[in-house]
Order: structure tokens, then C-alpha cells, then sequence
């Protein structure tokens, strides 16, 4: 910056600040905390090494990426934005089959609200074909069984879900 107004490390670190400095671009004087927080995870000599190996146009991604992963580190010291991007993977694994309950409950009610259509035959039946021509139980006994299956495999996937989360929390 210049010797009027030091950069945020020059004023931490109690040093002038050279009109050369590598960090005043990236931390300015008006947010002390963001070179305060970076110094206390990674130290000012390892940031000055890693910017000083980068060309000049990526130094500023690279700093974004030092801050939230000192803030991460500070939040959670063993795994750091790992631990975040894990728990936010397994929200989204969670997400995911809850989406797939909902989806096949919807389709299990569409099958209620539907009359049972003879389809073709098949050479090779599956399961679900026997569950559309298995007609010798009474219509209402076919949709019993729709029923019964989306419960419990409601159930199933929700028990499922329930496990513990990185953090040592429940997750439900």
C-alpha cells in the first residue's frame, strides 16, 4: 500500500508496509480479521511463500480459498472444509432419498387413483408385471398391498436415514 495506510498483515504483524507488499492487495487495512484469521491457521511466511508462487491473477482466488478454509479450520480444527463438504454431502444423499420416498408415494397413490388396466403380456414377466396381472384377488385387496408396501418402506428408508452426522449430532 504505500507507508500512509499499512495493509492488514503489515499492521498485525507491527512491520512498514513496502509499496511492494504481496499482501496488500489482498488484505486491506479496513479488514484486519481476514489476515488475522489466515495467520493464525496457515502463519504470514507460509501465505507470503504460497502467493509468491502464483501468477499474479490467480493470487486472489487463492487468498478467497485461504480465508474460508482458515474459517473452516477454526470452526471445526480436525477436518476443516472437508468436514463441511461431507456433512453437505450426506444432507444431499439424505435429500436425495427422500426424494425417492416421495416420488414412489406419489406413484403408489397415481396407482390407487388409477383402474387396472390389463397390459400386454411379456415373454419375461418381472415383479411388477405379476403385480398388475395378478388379478385373482379383489381390486381393493391390490390397492391394500400398494398401501402397505409404500408404508413400510417409508419406514425403512426414514430408520435408515437416522445416523450420525460428523459433527456427533443426529441426523434425521
Amino acid at each position: 500500500m504505500g507507508g500512509n495506510s499499512p495493509c492488514a498483515s503489515c499492521k498485525l504483524l507491527r512491520r512498514r508496509c513496502a509499496k511492494d507488499c504481496i499482501f496488500a492487495p489482498y488484505f486491506p487495512s479496513d479488514d484486519p480479521q481476514k489476515f488475522a484469521i489466515v495467520h493464525k491457521v496457515f502463519g504470514a511466511s507460509n501465505v507470503s511463500k504460497m502467493l509468491q508462487e502464483l501468477p499474479v491473477q490467480q493470487r486472489a482466488d487463492a487468498v478467497s480459498s485461504l480465508v474460508y478454509e482458515a474459517n473452516a479450520r477454526v470452526r471445526d480444527p480436525v477436518y476443516g472444509c472437508v468436514g463441511a463438504i461431507s456433512y453437505l454431502q450426506n444432507q444431499v444423499s439424505e435429500l436425495q432419498m427422500q426424494l425417492a420416498v416421495a416420488q414412489a408415494e406419489i406413484l403408489c397413490i397415481q396407482m390407487q387413483q388409477e383402474p387396472m388396466l390389463p397390459t400386454p403380456q411379456t415373454d419375461q414377466e418381472d415383479d411388477k408385471s405379476f403385480l398388475l396381472h395378478n388379478n385373482h384377488l379383489p381390486p381393493h385387496h391390490h390397492h391394500h398391498q400398494y398401501l402397505n408396501f409404500a408404508d413400510s418402506s417409508t419406514n425403512v428408508i426414514h430408520d435408515s436415514l437416522k445416523r450420525e452426522s460428523i459433527f456427533g449430532d443426529m441426523v434425521s
